[in-house]
């Protein structure tokens, strides 16, 4: 990532040293889980969708230890795997709203709300900001080469409400309360960069 692009690193110090960890991240560009796999102070596990495990890919993804899942069904597989990231002390990237769009928290699956209360680890909020910008002049899918790209750490803090409740009105309480604490970290993100 520092080769093509300039990132510009925030707040990593707030992502837990150690233990169990979700970064939820926006997604508005291909290359944001790239960017914060190549810039966050751990090694991150994401959640990718099956179709991404193609060819000479598939077996990179694999290798630095990424996840399928099939996003057409409930992939207990998948979620089993995630877990077992999570169990182990390990970071876990997920992209709350599902797929790329605006970037803006605005939509959230309740995945990230089912991992956080089922294991109890706190999320981290990610902005990845200015990968939709200016593309690049030789390849239009990617931002610019040498382009600033910012990635904004946040605080972490916990999904449930304490109660060690799993039931669907807890996780759809969690989800409210994640997306607001993702919503005001993006607007914060943008405040600090002037993005």
């Amino acid at each position: 990532m520092y080769g093509f692009w300039k990132p510009r690193v925030l707040g990593a110090w707030r992502v837990p040293a150690s233990g169990p960890v979700i970064l939820a991240v926006n997604h508005a560009h291909n290359i944001d889980g790239p960017m914060l796999m190549g810039t966050a102070p751990r090694p991150v596990h994401f959640l990718i969708k099956k179709e991404a495990f193609v060819g000479p890919l598939g077996g990179f993804l694999e290798g630095i230890g990424q996840l399928k899942v099939d996003r057409d069904s409930t992939d207990r597989h998948a979620i089993g795997n995630a877990l077992g990231v999570l169990e182990q002390g390990g970071v876990l990237g997920i992209f709350p709203e599902g797929t790329r769009g605006e970037g803006d928290f605005a939509s959230l699956r309740a995945g990230l709300a089912y991992f956080a209360v089922r294991s109890g680890a706190p999320i981290v909020p990610v902005a990845v900001l200015g990968s939709t910008e200016r593309p690049g002049r030789l390849v239009k899918g990617l931002p610019a080469l040498r382009s600033r790209v910012d990635v904004v750490f946040g605080d972490p803090f916990a999904a449930g409400d304490g109660s060690g409740r799993r039931t669907r009105k807890a996780l759809d309480e969690a989800t409210l309360r994640i997306q607001e604490h993702l919503t005001d970290h993006l607007k914060n993100a943008r405040r600090l960069t002037g993005r």
